[in-house]
């Protein structure tokens, strides 16, 4: 090691304990245990190379490693393995827009060398990177914005194994035993994403899709309310267990009379049910698509129709009425199976028992 920081060239060659990763990333695991190579490979941003880490967030999860340097992920404050952003979760671009950040980082390799020297000997004397000392000056509008856009609890899912490319030709033979998903992709803009386009936070599809949906106030967010005129409820999103029926009621209640308030702490969701389609519009309204309830930041939307009638008579089949369904109680529970036909051979007959045959 003393032979690398004797080379001039190599004397910024990163050498670090541990990652810099966001909670998904690490897994719910308490347990893990990780693999370190020194200078295994090249940052994709800055080309420099550095500590490369590697280990498996839990059960049924892929292996993730660490993709870019400790000084780009300080720079951007981003994981070095999903680069979102470490305080919200969320695209870089969606960051840089809400907050209304600029991107003055080099693109060429020159350029970007000089750069990545120049921040390793900011960090060094200074330790506040883009998370503690850029945020400060933001918006509150921007800053509300990205509270309703992250998300409040770490999503696993996102470590799943990738999808089996046999089963996808249809031709994988080991079925259940195979540790890859057996499911077929998803066609669209998100397939093809880039590294570098996430970090700068240029043309990143899924930045897009978060700016252009509901949450964010783009094309896709219903400002008005549904059609169906018996809607008069609201759904809440992200509903924490410090969230309770009283804290929810005390914050709805001036908008109009509730009828009825469901907390499900399991599934973080809430519904509040309003006693006229006003009070449920007002509260729509002055809420602005989310609350912040006990320090947490909450989502509100409209709540779906219910659908008419039963399931049964939705897909055109007849719903038994109430005195059927008392005539087939009290006529008790049906005949065995083969009590009422006729069987040519007895052992055709699943009551039939011993060798006397009970036809003569």
């Amino acid at each position: 090691m003393a032979q690398i920081k004797a080379d001039p060239n190599k004397v910024s060659w990163e050498e670090s304990e541990f990652p810099i990763l966001c909670e998904t990333c690490l897994g719910d695991n308490p347990y893990l245990r990780m693999t370190k190579q020194s200078q295994a490979k090249e940052c994709k941003v800055c080309t420099r190379p550095f500590t490369v880490f590697r280990w498996c967030p839990g059960v049924g999860m892929r292996f993730k490693k660490t993709e870019i340097c400790q000084t780009c992920s300080k720079v951007k404050n981003v994981c070095q393995t999903c680069l979102l952003d470490l305080e919200y979760g969320l695209p870089v671009q969606v960051r840089d827009t809400a907050l209304g950040l600029e991107d003055n980082a080099p693109r060429s390799d020159v350029n970007k060398e000089f750069f990545a020297q120049n921040m390793d000997a900011h960090f060094q004397n200074n330790e506040d990177g883009l998370g503690s000392g850029g945020f400060g000056k933001a918006e509150s509008a921007g800053r509300e914005m990205l509270k309703k856009l992250q998300r409040t609890d770490p999503y696993y899912k996102r470590n799943r194994q990738h999808i089996c490319s046999f089963f996808v030709k249809g031709n994988c033979t080991r079925g259940a035993e195979c540790p890859y998903r057996h499911e077929m992709p998803q066609e669209g803009e998100l397939k093809h994403q880039n590294i570098k386009d996430r970090y700068y936070g240029t043309n990143d599809p899924v930045a897009r899709k978060i700016l252009s949906g509901p949450r964010a106030g783009g094309a896709g967010r219903q400002m008005t309310a549904p059609e169906d005129k018996t809607v008069t409820s609201l759904f809440i999103t992200g509903v924490s267990e410090a969230v309770t029926e009283p804290d929810l009621k005390g914050f709805f209640y001036v908008f109009g009379e509730i009828k009825s308030i469901v907390v499900v702490h399991k599934s973080k969701c809430a519904f509040v049910n309003f006693t006229t389609r006003a009070g449920a519009e007002l509260a729509f309204e002055k809420s602005g698509g989310g609350v912040n309830l006990q320090g947490t930041p909450m989502r509100v939307s409209w709540a779906r129709s219910r659908p008419v009638g039963a399931r049964s008579e939705q897909k055109g089949e007849a719903a038994p009425s109430p005195v059927a369904v008392m005539d087939a109680l009290q006529a008790g529970p049906p005949p065995p199976p083969g009590s009422a036909s006729s069987f040519t051979y007895p052992s055709q007959d699943p009551t039939y028992q011993g060798s006397t045959s009970k036809h003569r």
